[in-house]
């Protein structure tokens, strides 16, 4: 099963994230991420969904996503040039002797330190689902003790025009 992130234009109307909810839910395909926010048009709403699944069941979800009324179009990225990015806060495990350590990775990663406390401290990450990964493995080893992270956030990249 490969990892989709499905992007929806939806009009901005009351119920439209519970039926596009529900309609994950009640075929049984489950939602592993979900972004949603404004987009450049006024009443129409940008969501970010990523999901697990074969050809079928991605070819199923897109069919129904686009039978509910509200939403304007679903496009499935995987096999589309698009940019992705997710962000992630990490708070650590950061005793005197590891912060050195610490902030290098940090740098290398081009993370942000945004909270020091005498023990722990909590990182800013931003990069696609490929990069968070590595930085999590990284971070283990001094003890990862709170995670919150977003979904990938994607758009389409820009057509090159070819002379």
């Amino acid at each position: 099963m490969k990892r989709h992130v499905i992007s929806i234009l939806m009009e901005n109307e009351p119920g439209v994230l519970s039926r596009v909810c529900g309609l994950f839910s009640g075929r049984g395909f489950n939602i592993e991420t979900i972004n949603a926010g404004p987009s450049n048009e006024e009443g129409v709403h940008h969501m970010n969904i990523t999901t697990f699944g074969d050809d079928y069941i991605i070819e199923q979800i897109m069919k129904q996503l686009n039978k509910v009324v509200s939403v304007i179009k679903a496009t499935d990225y995987e096999d589309s040039p698009a940019v992705e990015r997710e962000m992630m806060f990490l708070k650590v495990q950061a005793e005197a002797p590891d912060r050195g350590e610490i902030l290098r990775t940090v740098e290398v990663f081009r993370c942000k330190v945004v909270d020091v406390s005498p023990n722990e401290m909590i990182i800013e990450a931003t990069g696609n689902h490929e990069k968070l990964e590595a930085i999590l493995t990284l971070f283990q080893r001094f003890g990862i003790k709170e995670l919150a992270r977003t979904g990938p956030l994607a758009m389409l990249r820009s057509k090159k025009k070819v002379n």
